[in-house]
């Protein structure tokens, strides 16, 4: 079972950019550095971005959530939003020298919104 990567308050935007939080969708939380190779593409179009990560001993708790920068503007109107990347899980082995890494991916319609109050924080 994995956890919703996408929650109705995940898309904010500003004048010329645009913030998506996304949420772990593991069972554990994982240290930050554990996020690899992750991509956004809002209307069918891919969106340079980068996540804040902060230093790499920050941990991702299973109630927070990665912040994801965009450099892009977008209307108040919904958005078809689809993030892709690739979580590490450290202490499991996928070979003799390598740890386990799944992909994960999600899409769904969002409409840009203020940040609903919750006990979730963004990482870093």
């Amino acid at each position: 079972m994995t956890l919703h990567i996408l929650r109705d308050d995940a898309l904010t935007v500003d004048a010329d950019r645009f913030e998506l939080r996304i949420s772990l969708p593991w069972i554990r939380s994982l240290p930050v550095s554990s996020l690899h190779d992750v991509s956004v593409t809002i209307d069918g179009e891919h969106t340079p971005s980068a996540p804040r990560l902060g230093d790499s001993t920050s941990w991702w708790f299973i109630q927070d959530r990665v912040v994801v920068d965009g450099a892009h503007s977008l209307d108040d109107g919904a958005h078809d939003v689809e993030v892709s990347f690739d979580l590490v899980i450290p202490y499991l082995p996928a070979g003799p020298d390598r740890p386990l890494t799944l992909p994960f991916r999600e899409r769904r319609e969002l409409r840009p919104g203020t940040r609903v109050a919750s006990v979730s924080k963004d990482v870093a």
